[in-house]
């Protein structure tokens, strides 16, 4: 069966999504910059209160992916951290100035590592050449590669998906970016093993009073009052609709 990925900003959205029937959680911090390091006190609450796998990624900023050495730094001691803390899984993806894998680098964290299984993100996406990549991840040992297929969403990056997961020797390819109800049957189609979803909905505050003219973000466009959330009925459509294909 395939299994459903949930992208998830908060350990309360995870709960909801592991009750609604989820496989994994992909543990992120920082909706608006594609998903960032979760804070410590997320990732200890994750290790108590969730019972699925949880893979936190490991971003120290938004961006490209082409680290300086401090940031690299921070890279390290958070995979060891996260390590440390028992959890399954850990997610991350550098690449060099030409857009290339980082293999010295990308080899450090693969150490690191130790028993975790690696999720290269989609930094795959940036990547000059995917076929190139793909051989060098599957080298590394990385257990599983979240892609668009190189494009903006990964409807459009079907015919690389299924060119990625025929080829692959090693890494599981993973679809994600724009993965929902609505076409979540084209990625089976082509025989993925494991998608991708933030299966999320805008959440209004719970704030009676909202205070006018005073903005958090550099975004003065932004809705201060209201955020991301899991939304728990769509995981379940989801996972229903991949639990069918047991029987197809």
């Amino acid at each position: 069966m395939t299994k459903l990925e949930i992208c998830c900003f908060s350990v309360g959205c995870a709960l909801i999504a592991q009750q609604a029937g989820a496989d994994r959680i992909e543990l992120c911090a920082s909706p608006a910059e594609g998903g960032l390091t979760p804070s410590f006190g997320t990732l200890k609450q994750a290790i108590e209160q969730l019972t699925i796998p949880v893979h936190p990624i490991v971003r120290p900023r938004g961006g490209d992916f082409c680290y300086g050495h401090s940031d690299f730094e921070v890279m390290k001691n958070d995979v060891a951290q996260i390590r440390d803390m028992g959890f399954m899984g850990v997610v991350f993806g550098v690449l060099d100035e030409e857009g290339h894998i980082d293999l010295p680098r990308m080899q450090q964290l693969m150490t690191l590592s130790g028993d975790m299984a690696v999720t290269f993100h989609r930094a795959f996406d940036m990547c000059f050449n995917p076929y190139v990549a793909l051989d060098q991840l599957t080298q590394l040992g990385v257990k599983r590669i979240l892609t668009s297929g190189q494009q903006q969403n990964a409807e459009l990056g079907l015919p690389l998906l299924k060119e990625l997961h025929q080829a692959s020797q090693g890494p599981i390819i993973m679809a994600g970016a724009g993965v929902r109800m609505s076409n979540i049957h084209k990625f089976i189609d082509i025989g993925l093993t494991e998608v991708h979803s933030s299966a999320s909905r805008i959440m209004p505050s719970t704030m009676t009073y909202r205070k006018a003219g005073v903005t958090m973000s550099a975004d003065n466009e932004a809705d201060e009052f209201s955020h991301y959330c899991v939304d728990g009925g769509v995981v379940e459509v989801m996972k229903g609709m991949l639990s069918l294909t047991l029987f197809e």
